[in-house]
Order: C-alpha cells, then sequence, then structure tokens
C-alpha cells in the first residue's frame, strides 16, 4: 500500500512541475546530484545540461534543450534547501551574492571529461548566477569545453550572468546565450529550438 502511496505521489509532483505557473515552485525531477542519461542521443558529440532551477523555469528550458539535443541531464541543488517563501529566499540569495558565499551541493558529475557541450541554466538572481552555481563550476576544469548558457528572469534580463560564468570557465569557448523571461520560459520550445539551430548545435 505505501509503495502505491509513494508512486502515485510520485505521478502528481510530475503533473504540478509540468502544469506548474511561472512563480510556482514546481522543481520535480529526481536527478538532483546525479546524471540522467538521455536515450535520445542526436549527435556524436556528447552533451551535458547542468542547471540550477527554484521555481522551475529554467527547468523547463532545460528539459526543451535535453529533449532537442539528446544531451544528459543534472540539476544543481543545494545541501540545505533555500526556503520555501520567495521573499525568504530572495534575501538569503542576496546575501550569499554579497558574500561571495559557495552554498554546499549535492552530488558530482564524475565523467566530467567525458563531456564536449556543457549547457549552463540559471536563473537571474541579483544580477548574476545563484551562488550554488559557482559551487559546482569551480568543482571541474573546463578548459576546452563549448559551454552554452542559458539564463531565465523576471525583468531583469540577462545582466551579469554570462560575464561571470565566461570567469567562471577560463579557457572554455562560450557560445551566445539564450535568454527568456520567466513568465515565457514553458511555452519557450519555438525560442530554443531556433537558438540551437543557429548555434549549429542541432540540425
Amino acid at each position: 500500500m505505501k509503495k502505491i502511496v509513494v508512486v502515485l505521489m510520485s505521478m502528481l509532483a510530475m503533473l504540478v512541475a509540468a502544469c506548474g505557473g511561472s512563480n510556482a515552485e514546481a522543481i520535480s525531477t529526481d536527478n538532483g546530484g546525479k546524471i540522467m542519461q538521455s536515450e535520445n542521443k542526436t549527435n556524436s558529440s556528447k552533451a551535458l545540461v547542468v542547471y540550477y532551477s527554484r521555481s522551475g523555469n529554467t527547468e523547463a528550458l532545460a528539459r526543451m534543450i535535453g529533449n532537442e539535443t539528446g544531451a544528459d541531464m543534472f540539476r544543481v541543488t543545494t545541501v540545505m534547501p533555500y526556503p520555501e517563501v520567495y521573499r525568504e529566499t530572495t534575501e538569503l540569495a542576496r546575501a550569499e551574492r554579497d558574500n561571495n558565499a559557495r552554498p554546499a551541493i549535492n552530488g558530482r558529475v564524475e565523467n566530467m571529461a567525458d563531456y564536449d557541450v556543457v549547457y549552463i541554466g540559471v536563473p537571474n538572481w541579483w544580477s548574476t548566477m545563484p551562488m550554488p552555481m559557482f559551487t559546482f563550476l569551480e568543482q571541474y576544469d573546463l578548459s576546452g569545453k563549448t559551454i552554452v548558457p542559458f539564463v531565465t528572469h523576471g525583468g531583469g534580463g540577462v545582466a551579469n550572468c554570462v560575464s561571470d560564468l565566461k570567469k567562471a570557465v577560463p579557457g572554455a569557448t562560450v557560445l551566445d546565450a539564450l535568454v527568456v523571461s520567466g513568465g515565457s520560459a514553458q511555452n519557450a520550445q519555438s525560442d530554443v529550438s531556433a537558438w540551437l539551430k543557429r548555434l549549429g548545435l542541432v540540425k
């Protein structure tokens, strides 16, 4: 009986993630801290989508990119979760930015050397990437790789997200970013497709 309840709850969580609004806590993927391997390989380059998402908007873009490119997926999650209350999260995020904090995160990509292309997805938090993404990036040498950023925002645009990303990945080639407002992320499939084609990442 308990197993049936767990399965039903998991299915409900996935439905909420698929239908959640831009401000809802809609994350439901179970791959926080571990690789989810794609079965839809569409090119010879091995690619990985790494993303941080609190509201589900950045996750929506990550899923679209993964579906189109056949990339593996890795969701960055923190050991200590952010508060459920939005304002409390923003206040903590600003304090972390001001202190250049490096929150502890779950898991690790043990085979990072195997990937040629790494997509990095973040929301714009106080004009830069969430600090957990800095924690992630500083664990690896990404020189020689192609880094492909995508950013969601609530009105602040890309701000310093890409410029700060470039500083965090010296020696890597950083391509043009996809920048999408959070309210449009769930319906951005055409933007994602056009961006990937323009960059030559899909045919």
